[in-house]
């Protein structure tokens, strides 16, 4: 790192790490759904559903920031794909949670992996001192999500 990288205004700073963020979280869906025959909507859901367990189509709505229509329509996606299943709930029929299945939880894994494969041959590429600015600068970007709702 330069002495002038470090000299920057905290709004310049804020403005290259949302470009660089953003364009590395675009690579990282790139490789999660190169293969996929999801969109990166139904990832994105299925993720959640892995990350929450059973939950309602409404609590994901809300969660994904959709609107219920369009969480029907990318469960239903999910369910005939065969990676998530909907269990009726047995005090209120009315009421459905949806669950990862095998498949599911197998097909996140997969997804992951060539991200982190992705990733780590990006970072393969960098001198050691890079690599300890970015192990330091991933502690930091935690620390600024704490708190944050996903």
């Amino acid at each position: 790192m330069k002495v002038s990288d470090a000299l920057i205004s905290e709004s310049e700073l804020a403005s290259r790490l949302r470009l660089s963020v953003t364009r590395l979280a675009r690579r990282l869906r790139q490789q999660a759904t190169a293969e996929a025959e999801v969109s990166p909507s139904q990832l994105a859901t299925l993720s959640s559903v892995e990350r929450l367990g059973p939950v309602t189509l409404g609590d994901l709505a809300a969660i994904e920031r959709v609107q219920p229509p369009t969480m029907t329509r990318i469960i239903s996606a999910l369910e005939e794909a065969g990676l998530v299943r909907r269990q009726v709930d047995e005090h209120d029929r009315r009421v459905a949670r949806v669950e990862t299945t095998v498949a599911g939880r197998r097909f996140l894994e997969r997804t992951r992996g060539r991200k982190d494969l992705y990733l780590s041959a990006r970072i393969r590429t960098l001198g050691t001192e890079d690599r300890a600015v970015l192990a330091r600068a991933a502690v930091i970007l935690e620390k600024l999500l704490e708190g944050e709702s996903q």
